[in-house]
């Protein structure tokens, strides 16, 4: 039974997004519980030590422990319980964990709460450093490291929390959350009337939105008219036709599938659906698309982040914060990209020279699977080789609706609820931009072995509700980037020499727009500086520059969240490989990190130095 916790809510904000699109004997594998009394500590006593003493340290352990994990068990209660929205998409059973009630329907956006947010994060940086942690059980050990490394990281940002962009064209805000009501799953009749008055207070949360963007404004942090003309775009596609749409036909399917409605109920529902639509939901995107209409010509800066007064200080916020990376600096990240692009590209020229036939090839090749059902399917069974068996789960697959196609990303996947690990959701948008990313990697990536894959291993292997909603986008997208490489080389009915020469094109692809990505925010490149580097890849770097330095602008470090995290993956996988020669097991490394879970790279790198130790002395 959870633990009423008096002190005042903290909302520090530990898990991000509920889009997607965490020791053993010797520090590997297994979470422990952390809402159950904790177990002594394994390490025996000193012999000089009596046994008074032993009692003694026994006791304090104990203690120790005892008081972390009601800090776990307070830390998950306040941030799951921070909105409504949060909650349905991590929770399917609040009750089951004690929780009744929240904060807010969304999390709030705006510079109170932000502030808030970084007094709380204060708070807690203090109390993580009064715990002993010889004390705590190696789990624990683990979870204060990974706090302290997210507190750190957050510490960055502390004073620039006007740079936030919660509007972008394909990764915001405005983008993100139609498709999540359209998700907003029906187990009772108290999730409609939570789902409506959400709608209902969607017009007043994008008036906050706009509040917010205003004082960005005012502070000269605005951005460009070409960005905000990107992001009015987004919100064209949610000015819906009245009566037949994407959200209408979404809600009629799931209250069809709710058991216990009359049809006379059904039909009230629908029509305070359709009425919320037209009165709220609309309204909302007519709502941002004047606002920010208004606030043309008031942001200046045509450059990337660091074209702002403290925008550089911010990109390197950014950076760490979507990265978790070891790297200890951007420099260092820019060297790390550059050498990766040319050591890809040189197996490409190697490939192309010793096999000339390839190059007829790239022009026409094909996945022996090239349905999304039979994909999965396929990718299910190669995981069997290099990958530990999943428990068995359901999974839907979805065409994003046509109204969106450009607005929404190539493919998502929405994380399952940490207590129902079967409802796994991926989107394929089938746009025809699209037709040159081959549905069979992007499956990969969104499905088995990527994101649901490794969503469903820790949430059925992990038992501490905290660490499974801490979130770590360099770990997560750095994971499904790792194993969507994979994929080109899996029996998939390519010739394998294609399926090499595509692996290293798409990571020399990945990137270059990682490196873009760096240059544009981080040194101030301009267009025509992206179009001379684009000149050295690309025979015709005319037509992608304007779009990809537009691209790096609107999404600053997003791509690095999937190229750094996938380096730092295949960094450990090459140093491994080395290190322990034909006694390295794959699966072994694929079942460490996925132990590991949710984490940035700097804790996960001494825990796989211990792995390492322990591999080689045979453990």
């Amino acid at each position: 039974m959870h633990k009423n916790h008096k002190k005042r809510r903290r909302s520090v904000r530990l898990q991000r997004s509920v889009l997607s699109a965490a020791l053993c004997a010797l520090l590997l594998t297994s979470c422990a519980p952390a809402s159950r009394a904790p177990q002594p500590t394994t390490a025996a006593p000193y012999e000089e030590e009596t046994g008074a003493d032993y009692e003694q340290l026994t006791e304090n352990s104990l203690k120790e422990q005892q008081r972390f994990a009601d800090l776990e068990e307070s830390l998950f209660q306040d941030e799951i319980s921070a909105s409504r929205l949060d909650l349905h998409f991590l929770l399917k059973n609040p009750e089951g964990r004690g929780i009744t009630k929240t904060d807010a329907l969304i999390a709030p956006i705006s510079m109170e709460a932000f502030l808030q947010t970084r007094n709380d994060q204060e708070e807690l940086r203090k109390e993580l450093s009064g715990f002993q942690t010889a004390l705590l059980t190696d789990d624990q050990k683990l979870t204060l490291r990974i706090l302290e490394s997210l507190m750190n990281t957050e510490k960055k940002g502390e004073g620039l929390e006007l740079y936030s962009q919660p509007l972008a064209p394909t990764i915001g805000t405005q983008a993100q959350l139609p498709m999540l009501l359209c998700e907003y799953a029906f187990y009772t009749r108290q999730d409609v009337e939570d789902y409506l008055n959400i709608l209902e207070y969607l017009d007043t949360f994008y008036g906050q939105i706009l509040s917010f963007e205003q004082e960005k404004a005012d502070a000269g942090l605005m951005m460009s008219d070409t960005s905000i003309d990107h992001v009015m775009e987004s919100c064209k596609s949610y000015l819906l036709v009245p009566g037949n749409n994407f959200m209408i036909d979404s809600f009629k399917e799931r209250l069809n599938a709710l058991p216990d409605l009359t049809d006379d109920a059904k039909k009230e529902l629908c029509a305070r659906n359709e009425a919320a639509l037209e009165e709220h939901f609309v309204p909302a995107y007519k709502l941002l698309i004047d606002g920010l209409e208004k606030l043309k010509g008031t942001g200046t800066n045509e450059k990337g982040m660091c074209g702002y007064p403290d925008g550089k200080a911010y990109y390197q916020y950014l950076v760490y914060t979507a990265t978790g990376t070891s790297y200890h600096s951007i420099d260092e990240l820019m060297t790390a990209t550059e050498q990766e692009i040319s050591d890809n590209l040189q197996i490409t020229s190697k490939l192309l020279s010793e096999h000339p036939e390839l190059e007829s090839m790239l022009d026409n090749y094909q996945y022996r699977q090239t349905e999304p059902t039979a994909i999965m399917e396929e990718l299910k069974e190669q995981t069997l080789k290099d990958f530990p068996q999943l428990p068995e789960c359901s999974y839907t697959l979805k065409d994003v609706p046509k109204a969106l196609e450009l607005s929404l990303s190539p493919a998502f996947y929405l994380t399952s609820p940490i207590d129902d690990s079967s409802q796994n959701v991926i989107y394929i948008n089938r746009n025809p931009i699209y037709d040159n990313q081959p549905l069979y990697n992007t499956i990969a990536h969104e499905g088995y072995p990527g994101h649901l894959y490794q969503t469903v291993w820790f949430h059925t292997h992990c038992d501490s509700d905290l660490r499974k909603i801490l979130s770590f986008s360099g770990y997560t997208e750095g994971w499904a980037a790792y194993v969507e490489a994979l994929s080109y080389r899996l029996d998939n009915g390519l010739d394998p020499l294609l399926g090499e020469l595509l692996e290293a094109n798409s990571k020399a692809t990945l990137g270059i727009h990682a490196y873009l990505d760096m240059a544009v925010n981080y040194l101030g490149w301009e267009r025509k500086d992206v179009q001379k580097y684009l000149s050295s890849y690309f025979s015709d770097p005319e037509s992608i520059a304007d779009s990809m330095f537009e691209t790096m602008v609107d999404n600053p470090a997003n791509y690095l969240s999937y190229f750094i995290g996938s380096l730092e993956i295949r960094n450990m996988r090459e140093t491994a490989e080395l290190q322990l020669g034909d006694s390295f097991n794959t699966t072994k490394f694929h079942t460490f990190l996925l132990d590991m879970g949710n984490a940035p790279f700097d804790v996960i790198q001494a825990y796989f130095t211990t792995w390492l130790m322990n591999q080689k002395m045979g453990n």
